[in-house]
């Protein structure tokens, strides 16, 4: 018989071994890390992160720094607790792919092209939370 026709895991944490539902919790804890304690640093320093975004062009700068820390607070909060985690990954996942393509695509810098490479990973495993969900261990448990 077939391995993929006998495990039942595939596509879906929730039944998945205590392993996988460890490392699932601990993926969401290092990605939400990520997003709270940024938009806990941009609260020390609005004038300079509101002068980042009006930099690019972005209309209403003032409205997209309050977006910001928003996403970036809260949607972290719903992912580490897991709790409407797939909703908060794809946010958050969209999130990091517009940072990407709106604040890092001066190839012409290295520093950039890392920048840029490192959302996109960012918001592959934000995609693979909210394609898989956050596993057993989360207030969503699926």
């Amino acid at each position: 018989m077939n391995t993929l026709a006998q495990d039942t895991t595939i596509g879906s944490a929730s039944n998945g071994s205590s392993a996988q539902n460890a490392l699932a919790l601990i993926a969401r804890l290092l990605l939400a890390a990520l997003f709270i304690l940024a938009g806990i640093n941009k609260l020390t320093g609005m004038e300079g992160t509101v002068g980042y975004i009006a930099s690019v062009g972005m209309p209403f700068p003032e409205l997209v720094y309050f977006g910001t820390v928003a996403i970036e607070i809260v949607g972290g909060l719903m992912l580490a607790a897991g709790f409407k985690a797939r909703y908060a990954a794809g946010a958050l996942g969209t999130f990091t792919l517009l940072t990407a393509f709106i604040f890092h695509n001066d190839f012409a810098q290295q520093t950039e092209v890392t920048l840029f490479l490192k959302n996109l990973a960012i918001a592959g495993g934000m995609f693979a939370i909210a394609a898989f969900g956050p596993g057993r261990l989360s207030v969503d448990r699926n």
